[in-house]
């Protein structure tokens, strides 16, 4: 008789045991966490703009910048422009602007950090029309301080060489560039 009632017991008891965990495992704190979950990001765009172009002039009347986008993106909630292709010319108060490109680009709320993104190239020729070109894969440009780093791969060709580094801060008002790390060059002696 004993081993007639074994079986059913076991079952009895494995059941209870599975009931007892599908219970403790459906508490009502699992619940609450649903609800508490912070809300997704919105990425909702509230206005593009197809082939954008803007110019902007000094006090003076001259051009400062020329830029021109295939596509430009604004995002809602987080006020950040997004930009595919763009292309500006930066006069600075000069005859020769500087030509600055990229794939995409990102520009922060009120324009004060534009994040320059896959093959960014920046081109600028002397008053002797020799061209000098910087290639990097990203470049953070600070238009108010005019100042402008990255901390990716860098190449400049000049007239007389190529430089390469690992990192940049370029100071725009000077014509300055400070190479950071792993400078690399060839020059040509004439």
């Amino acid at each position: 008789m004993l081993r007639r009632l074994r079986i059913p017991l076991t079952l009895v008891v494995l059941t209870a045991l599975l009931i007892a965990l599908g219970y403790w495992n459906i508490r009502p704190e699992s619940f609450m966490n649903e609800i508490n979950t912070p809300p997704r990001e919105d990425n909702t765009i509230d206005f593009f703009v197809i082939h954008a172009h803007s110019v902007q002039y000094q006090a003076d009347g001259t051009p400062k910048y020329e830029m021109t986008t295939d596509k430009l993106e604004h995002l809602k909630t987080s006020d950040i422009t997004l930009l595919t292709r763009p292309d500006l010319l930066l006069f600075r108060g000069t005859a020769l602007p500087w030509h600055v490109r990229s794939k995409l680009g990102e520009v922060s709320p009120q324009g004060k950090e534009v994040e320059l993104i896959d093959a960014v190239r920046v081109e600028r020729s002397d008053s002797k029309g020799r061209p000098s070109i910087l290639t990097t894969s990203r470049l953070t440009v600070f238009p108010e301080k005019d100042y402008a780093q990255t901390q990716q791969a860098v190449m400049i060709e000049a007239a007389n060489g190529v430089t390469t580094a690992k990192g940049m801060k370029a100071y725009l008002n000077d014509g300055r560039m400070h190479l950071l790390s792993n400078i690399r060059g060839q020059h040509e002696v004439r």
